[in-house]
């Protein structure tokens, strides 16, 4: 169908939609949506189109044997990106910024008064202000001059950018919020339910301030209990179509940096208006529930409510109250930890997936340099937090789903998980076997299985992080669709995000859609699968923005080891090289394929996860154990180059952390 297409289409221009990928060499690629082929663009022929923009492009010329398209920009649909970060060069007739980008683009013109207080070579935050047909170049306005010394904060603001985030919210946006009243009034109590009589608790990080979940406990009679998951009422404040939904609604999400927040929402909403914070009445939407000692729940409620925090938790004074049993409201802290680990087995039982969930993040100092790693593990307190939200996720997908089987449409952003190709999962499979591990492919439940049964037995052992890592890869990703296929990883029929309205926007249509539907007048969104793919586009975004800033961060701390060897595990294998993360720092390197050969020629076993050498039968495995010596780390590239120690090394490469750090001091001195 689609070769009668392009025959059709090559004697005649036609327009398609997609989005803009300028390589380095200059030519541009249109990426056509419905996945029809890309589109070859000219660099003169982009018009005002940068990398990253939803364009239309006008197609003037079919290959009729290839079906290779070119054709030439004629509308810019929308941004990826509008604002940037590079130097201004100011002249006594005109200032011009010049982005810093691999991506080829055009300087931007700033007028004298949009200059802002820049001088001339300062590395500046930038916005596109406009580029019609008639403008010569982009214009712009400085919105922030990057200080010299803050080498890491341009870093940092440089990734949030690239990846398509605004660095400040507009001046409506910012008027809209300032604007906002949370204080309580009669006549928005008279449509809520009152819980501030009911003892309730936040429980966060030890830095958050934007709390956007709360847990009520009430016992009903002997051995029920009424839960309350409680979670901030954004949709409220903002309304739909409003300058601050529209700056939400483009971020999608907040990005979480190793140093920062870049936030979704603006400050006085995100930690104010809308944080659950302590002794304060706050408006929220809930989902509540009765619940017995077994963990069975016997009634549910949603609606929007009224409640007031009588204590704000970190998970660290949880934790200690989990394992002490002592500490302010340790009854009630037993008594939800003793549900949540009860819940938590039954969704394991009924086929979810255990992934272990270690986080590695680092200590910075107050300039955000890294000066040493935290491996943070999901415990009882983190446990507790999570079972409760699943659940009212849950609960609220399976309240829409029950309202669309009496077949009244209603579009929703579902989040869902497919099922894993069987076709990718035969490697690993066949890899996790030779670690004596067995499969049970028969169905998507006996995979579920297999996958618990494995996860269980590698605990502790040398190859876990290797055999979890590589299941994660193989697993489908999850995302926002408005048809409900399910979340498998979960092992949920009807899931949804509800639970995280400050920093993800799905959560907040959800709620927008549950009170339409509480008022017996669903929302028709037509643009709903629009939205969900925006969403998703954006939430990956976020994700490779927080791996580029960890990234840098270990480029960052690894400077001061180079020359020096540690013991390192193989996190990856291509025919370039391989990937060895140090045990010791968790930062990961590559050792080259030109590095290695100097030794043996070596070749990639794909269907082993390895390199292996021609003549030697030199093995490197995922999961195997190396040393490696630190030869380079490039901030501007965020890469760490590393090469292997044959035989383990000398015994003076092996530097004690007390002689690094003692080496560390004398350079400093110096």
């Amino acid at each position: 169908m689609k070769h009668k297409q392009l025959k059709h289409h090559s004697s005649q221009a036609y327009l398609l939609k997609g989005k803009l990928d300028i390589a380095r060499s200059g030519l541009g690629y249109v990426i056509i949506t419905d996945g029809s082929g890309d589109v070859l663009v000219r660099p003169d022929s982009f018009k005002n189109a940068l990398h990253g923009d939803t364009v239309r492009v006008k197609v003037f010329k079919v290959n009729p044997v290839t079906g290779k398209k070119e054709g030439r920009i004629t509308e810019v649909v929308s941004r990826y990106r509008t604002e940037f970060i590079g130097m201004l060069q100011v002249s006594p007739k005109a200032a011009f910024f010049i982005p810093d980008t691999d991506k080829p683009m055009p300087d931007f013109y700033i007028p004298f008064d949009k200059v802002n207080g820049a001088k001339d070579k300062d590395h500046v935050a930038v916005r596109l202000v406009r580029w019609n047909a008639d403008d010569k170049k982009p214009v712009g306005e400085v919105i922030s001059v990057i200080s010299g010394e803050k080498i890491n904060d341009m870093a940092m603001q440089e990734i949030i950018a690239e990846s398509g985030f605004p660095l400040s919210f507009s001046a409506e946006a910012i008027a809209e919020s300032g604007q906002l009243n949370g204080d309580i009034t009669g006549k928005e109590m008279k449509k809520r339910k009152d819980f501030r009589g009911v003892l309730t608790f936040t429980i966060d990080p030890v830095d958050a301030k934007d709390f956007d979940d709360a847990i009520s406990i009430k016992k009903v009679k002997k051995e029920v209990y009424q839960i309350g998951v409680h979670i901030a009422d954004v949709s409220h404040f903002v309304k739909e179509g409003a300058a601050l939904d529209e700056e939400a609604y483009k971020r999608a999400t907040s990005v979480y940096l190793p140093d920062r927040v870049n936030p979704m929402l603006p400050e006085n909403i995100s930690n104010v208006l809308c944080s659950l914070r302590p002794k304060e009445d706050k408006y929220a939407f809930s989902a509540v529930f009765e619940i017995n000692t077994k963990a069975e729940i016997k009634k549910t409620w949603i609606g929007r409510t009224i409640i007031h925090s009588d204590h704000r938790f970190t998970y660290e004074d949880v934790q200690q109250i989990i394992e002490s049993g002592e500490g302010l409201y340790k009854d009630e802290i037993a008594l939800l930890n003793d549900m949540a680990q009860k819940m938590r087995k039954e969704r394991f039982n009924n086929g979810a997936i255990n992934f272990s969930s270690q986080e590695v993040r680092f200590k910075l100092d107050e300039h955000g340099k890294p000066i040493g790693i935290v491996i943070k593990e999901s415990r009882k307190a983190h446990q507790l937090i999570e079972e409760f939200m699943l659940l009212a996720n849950r609960t609220v997908a399976k309240y829409i789903s029950d309202i669309r089987a009496t077949k009244k449409e209603v579009a929703f952003p579902y989040r869902i998980h497919d099922e894993p190709d069987k076709e990718k999962l035969i490697p690993f499979v066949e890899f996790s076997r030779k670690f004596g591990h067995k499969f049970n492919m028969s169905s998507p439940e006996k995979i579920a299985a297999s996958f618990n049964q494995l996860l269980k037995d590698v605990e502790g052992k040398p190859e876990q992080h290797v055999l979890e890592q590589l299941g994660i890869r193989t697993m489908a990703k999850a995302a926002y669709k408005t048809e409900n296929i399910g979340h498998y990883g979960l092992g949920f029929e009807d899931y949804c995000h509800f639970t995280s309205p400050i920093r993800r926007y799905p959560d907040v249509m959800v709620h927008r859609i549950i009170a339409s539907c509480l008022k017996k007048k669903p929302i028709e969104d037509k643009k709903m699968d629009e939205k969900c793919t925006h969403c998703s586009e954006r939430e990956r975004a976020a994700m490779e923005a927080e791996r580029a800033a960890n990234k840098y961060k270990q480029v960052e701390f690894m400077q001061q080891f180079l020359g020096e060897e540690f013991e390192a595990v193989i996190s990856g294998v291509a025919r370039f090289g391989f990937w060895a993360e140090t045990v010791e720092h968790k930062c990961e390197g590559l050792i080259s394929i030109q590095d290695l050969n100097r030794y043996d020629e070596f070749r990639l076993v794909e269907s082993d996860y390895s390199l292996v050498g021609r003549r030697s039968g030199k093995q490197f495995r995922m999961g195997d154990k190396v040393m490696i010596r630190v030869v380079a780390a490039n901030l501007d590239k965020r890469q760490l180059d590393y090469e292997w120690v044959k035989d383990g090394g000398t015994r003076e490469g092996r530097s004690s952390k007390k002689e690094a750090g003692s080496r560390k001091k004398q350079n400093q001195g110096k």
